[in-house]
């Protein structure tokens, strides 16, 4: 089996059908989830879509060594090739890790500016990411205009910027007081819920939609990828 069945069971089909389009360039995406649910296994989970489709990825570990976050993309992706019995697993992963850089930096002092410098060096390396990946990003910390910056670069450098946050709870109706800026400075909110025999992921915000009500995907709770039907 090749790398298009990984693909196929991506919830980013299901959200690009269902969130006109999926995050696309030049737009903020957030993942909201309670601690433990997932939010680092579905943000890695979307850097391999990408990296399987030949996109190459910037992961920003705001709280991780790189080893760490290496270790992690491994672990991920033994997961997804074994679900789906990959043919060529050893050429695949060798792939994934060529596209795929990770740059490791504290938290405090992280911003735009240092975002924007990172990916010119990953492209005056000859490979300029088309999907980062900030983990570990203090959001509700943050001042309005730095969101505003994230999001500005996402524009000009024609980006898809995925962060994260983690919340108190695991039922999450509104956007919680975690993210401290309202929904305005992101272009697509989505939540990950723990169901008894999977994870529900569906959507607060989609770009300027309204109506986002009809949006709900089940994941598998071990590797966050579309349950079999």
């Amino acid at each position: 089996m090749d790398s298009k069945f990984l693909n196929a069971r991506s919830p980013l089909r299901l959200l690009e059908k269902g969130l006109h389009g999926g995050l696309g360039v030049g737009n903020l995406g957030l993942v909201v989830a309670g601690p433990g649910v997932g939010k680092t296994p579905f943000l890695v989970g979307v850097a391999l879509d990408d990296l399987l489709r030949g996109k190459p990825v910037l992961h920003v570990a705001l709280d991780q060594t790189v080893a760490h976050t290496r270790a992690y993309y491994d672990t991920v992706f033994d997961d997804y090739a074994s679900n789906a019995h990959l043919d060529d697993e050893a050429v695949v992963h060798i792939d994934v890790d060529r596209l795929r850089s990770i740059r490791a930096y504290t938290p405090q002092g992280f911003d735009a500016a240092k975002l924007r410098d990172a990916i010119k060096r990953e492209s005056e390396a000859g490979q300029a990411p088309r999907v980062v990946i900030l983990e570990g990003y203090d959001v509700a910390g943050a001042q309005a205009a730095e969101l505003g910056d994230l999001r500005s670069l996402a524009k000009e450098q024609e980006l898809e910027i995925w962060i994260s946050v983690a919340c108190n709870t695991e039922r999450i109706s509104e956007l919680p007081p975690e993210v401290g800026h309202g929904q305005d400075p992101f272009d697509v909110i989505l939540v990950l819920e723990p169901g008894p025999e999977s994870v529900k992921l569906r959507a607060l915000k989609d770009h300027d939609n309204p109506d986002v009500a009809n949006l709900h995907v089940a994941l598998d709770p071990k590797t966050l990828l579309l349950t079999r039907s």
